[in-house]
Formats: C-alpha cells, sequence, structure tokens
C-alpha cells in the first residue's frame, strides 16, 4: 500500500516568516516545507511516523497585503513563577497594556496550495501497533476525508487558519492561475526548508511519560525553483544547508 497523499489546502492569509527579518515579519513567497509538516502534525501526529513533503504547487497568483497588529512584546518568566509559589519574587503576570506594542507584517492573501507528501516509520515510542503503517495510512486518510484535526492547522501563524482541506487523487494543474504559469521557472534562493531541534524528538531524559526536550534548533535552507507554479521538492532536498 501506497503511504502518500495529495491534498488542496486553501486559506485566507499566510504568513511564512522568513527568519532574516528580525522587527517586521515577512512571508515568504511560497510555503516552506517545514511549516507544511507542522500544518499536516495539526492533523495526526505520533512520534512513531514522520511527514515528508514531496511537491508544492502554488495556484493562485502570489499577492502581498500589510497590516499592524498589537503584540505583547515579553514573555512570562518563569523564574517569577517559582518565586511567586513560594511567597517571593516579582509579580509573574503580563499586563498587555504596558507590554504591548504595534509590529507591521507582510502577509500573502487567498492562497492556495496543493500538497503531496507522505510519511514514514521513525521507530521511536514505537509499540507493536506503532509499527503497523497500514494503520497510520488509514488514520490519516480518515481524517483528511472527514475534516477531522485535533488542533486548528494554520499556514506559518496560529492566527492564520486553514481554512479548507481537501484529500485528492491528483490535482488538476488548468487551476493554476495564468500569473503563476507566467513567471515561468523562477529562483526562488534560498529559503527555510525546516527548523530541526537538537534533539531529534526524542526527550532528553529518555521518558515519554514526564519528557524534556531541547529548545535548541538550527534551520537548515534549501534552494528551490517554482516551475510554472510546481516546486518539486524532492528534486531540491539534496542541496540542504545548515
Amino acid at each position: 500500500m501506497g503511504r502518500g497523499f495529495k491534498i488542496m489546502a486553501e486559506g485566507d492569509y499566510a504568513l511564512f516568516t522568513r527568519p532574516e527579518m528580525k522587527v517586521e515579519r515577512v512571508s515568504y513567497d511560497v510555503p516552506p516545507p517545514g511549516a507544511l509538516e507542522g500544518m499536516l502534525k495539526s492533523i495526526y501526529w505520533k512520534p512513531a511516523i514522520r511527514y515528508e513533503i514531496q511537491k508544492i504547487i502554488v495556484f493562485n497568483p502570489i499577492n502581498f497585503t500589510n497590516v499592524r497588529r498589537n503584540e505583547v512584546k515579553e514573555k512570562v518568566s518563569l523564574q517569577n513563577i517559582k518565586g511567586q509559589m513560594n511567597d517571593k519574587g516579582k509579580d509573574p503576570c503580563i499586563y498587555t497594556s504596558e507590554e504591548r506594542t504595534q509590529r507591521a507584517s507582510m502577509l500573502l492573501k487567498n492562497v492556495c496550495y496543493g500538497i503531496e507528501f507522505q510519511f514514514e516509520m521513525t521507530g521511536l515510542k514505537s509499540t507493536h501497533d506503532d509499527e503497523d503503517e497500514k494503520k497510520h495510512y488509514n488514520i490519516i486518510k480518515r481524517r483528511l476525508e472527514r475534516g477531522q484535526y485535533f488542533r486548528t492547522p494554520c499556514f506559518g501563524c496560529a492566527e492564520f487558519p486553514v481554512r479548507k482541506i481537501e484529500l485528492v487523487e491528483d490535482f488538476d494543474l488548468n487551476r493554476i492561475a495564468s500569473e503563476i504559469i507566467a513567471m515561468g521557472d523562477v529562483d526562488l534562493g534560498f529559503m527555510s526548508y525546516k527548523v530541526e531541534f537538537k534533539d531529534r524528538g526524542i526527550p532528553l531524559n529518555n521518558d515519554w511519560n514526564d519528557p524534556v526536550f531541547s529548545d535548541k534548533a538550527s534551520t537548515v535552507y534549501y534552494r528551490p525553483h517554482m516551475i510554472n507554479g510546481i516546486i518539486d521538492v524532492r528534486k531540491y532536498r539534496e542541496m540542504m544547508k545548515c
């Protein structure tokens, strides 16, 4: 049995943040594979499987819009929380009226992508049942058909949910916008492929019941081309760089 799927994903907005932009958020023109893997994990994920994006098809014209949002610039301090529990230390609360700041973001709007992906077994936290590829295949297929998920799938940031995900037998390439076809072969330059955590998904304490994971990570880059709207991720995966 094949382990691959093809889906259509649509949304009103998307923000695939360029890591080189430090203050204002600016989206890539197209989604990085890692962002789409995260979207799929919102539908179904187990340590025993790993998603791999094979192909990305950009159906709609690449259009941007600018928005300005109020954001909280600080994070809750774990040290202050522990101090408060011991009746000492600073107030751990964040008061948004005092910590609010405005940031501009350049978003993609009216996006529609065809995504071809497959999964493979990792061997992590495996039981006899977890090693059954057919089981995972059927669960993913059923969730995609029913539109089920355990966390709202999003395009890059949680503020921009995926409006529709549809499982398809094949892609209708006639739906690719003429503006995209007219672009021909586009060198997208070096862009983020995914963020890889140092622990590679394995708890540092080897305890799956009470896991401790590393927060150290590095971004892996690749240099894809979009040819008539199609990004063959497999073709450019071999040229990934840290």
